[in-house]
């Protein structure tokens, strides 16, 4: 069985390309966050990571839709890899054995989420500034009366 590092290695690989597909990258990230958001359910304990893999899960589905690109290529790639690594079933220690199963993505996740950590403490900042903008009140739209302008009176 591949260790931990290349079957990781092998994510990289496979993010490059699937963040290339729109719809496969879709999948991936609906996958991640339907796994992640049933965390405190027993079939996938992520060890208390559910809402960074949510975040994480966010930056990326961003970055893809254009809406904030202000990070480096280097960590959407590490994010997409361990995103691919955690939704995949047979990784350096199988999903189905209980609890074990689930701690080399739990190392993974971890180990990710301290490489990039700035980035998504940046991209968490600009996620609030965003929700505090669309939560301000807008500026009240003013009546104005306009009054048509016939074309013999421009010309004359």
């Amino acid at each position: 069985m591949k260790g931990t590092k290349q079957i990781f290695d092998s994510a990289k690989n496979k993010a490059s390309s699937l963040l290339k597909d729109p719809v496969k990258t879709k999948k991936l990230l609906d996958t991640a966050f339907s796994r992640s958001s049933s965390a405190k359910n027993s079939t996938f304990p992520l060890f208390g990571l559910g809402e960074k893999v949510q975040a994480l899960v966010r930056m990326i589905r961003s970055y893809v839709q254009k809406e904030y690109v202000d990070i480096p290529w280097q960590t959407i790639v590490a994010v997409t890899a361990a995103l691919i690594y955690l939704v995949a079933p047979f990784d350096a220690l199988a999903d189905f054995i209980p609890l074990l199963g689930f701690a080399d993505d739990a190392a993974i996740l971890s180990a990710v989420l301290a490489s990039i950590n700035q980035d998504l403490e940046r991209f968490l900042a600009w996620e609030k500034s965003v929700a505090k903008a669309a939560d301000e009140p807008r500026p009240n739209i003013i009546d104005a009366v306009f009054e048509e302008i016939k074309e013999e009176s421009i010309n004359s």
